[in-house]
């Protein structure tokens, strides 16, 4: 099974990740798919997407990195910015403050950044004796929360081998052209199995913060 298909709370995450983009306003979604990518496709293809909600698969390659797979994108985005995410993260970020600080800035591109949980509790020393612990504290360093906003100059800096978290972003940022949005709400990544038994209990718990949807219609 391809990763965005993992189910979470009986839907495909990527089902999640579109909801939260269509709930703000966004209306054309384009999915750069690869492994198994015709499983994605089907899957899409039996989805009624509310009206106005256009979803498009375009393989992008079996072992092609992130930057190479929205490179393969370049002709379906136009001259105007586009917004990229993963198919893997949730959460409640506001995608209209996201734009709207990137279009202020006047930037190539924006990044949201989040202070994860750490997956372990913290010990606090006092010289060479513990004081105390901390269960699971959140970082005090901000990490890439996978919610972007580009230009088509960033576009132009991605190539078809491009990871896009290594030279893109580096340059981007060399350069002085990458802006950070601050995320402080919720967020999280499917990374593991682990990572998906916790975000279906949210779900079924009724605690799913990133289900901002309703209102667009989705289901």
């Amino acid at each position: 099974m391809p990763k965005p298909l993992v189910e979470i709370g009986g839907r495909p995450i990527v089902w999640h990740v579109i909801g939260i983009y269509a709930a703000q306003g966004f209306d054309r979604f384009l999915l750069a798919t690869g492994y198994l990518g015709e499983q994605v496709e089907r899957f899409v293809g039996g989805v009624a997407w509310p009206a106005g909600i256009a979803v498009e698969c375009v393989d992008t390659g079996l072992d092609t990195p992130t930057g190479g797979r929205i490179a393969a994108l370049d002709e379906r985005l136009g001259e105007g910015t586009f917004c990229v995410t993963y198919a893997d993260g949730v959460a409640d970020v506001d995608l209209g403050a996201l734009l709207d600080g990137h279009l202020e800035a006047g930037l190539a591109a924006t990044m949201t950044v989040v202070r994860p949980n750490l997956q372990w509790g913290v010990a606090e020393l006092d010289g060479d004796q513990v004081a105390g612990f901390v269960e699971k504290p959140r970082s005090e360093h901000w990490i890439n929360g996978g919610f972007f906003c580009f230009e088509p100059e960033a576009l132009a800096r991605i190539g078809a081998d491009s990871v896009l978290e290594r030279e893109p972003l580096e340059t981007l940022a060399a350069a002085g052209q990458l802006r950070a949005h601050r995320h402080e709400g919720f967020w999280d990544c499917m990374d593991t199995y682990k990572d998906a038994v916790v975000l279906d209990d949210l779900w079924r718990g009724g605690n799913a913060p990133w289900r901002v949807w309703d209102a667009a219609g989705v289901s």
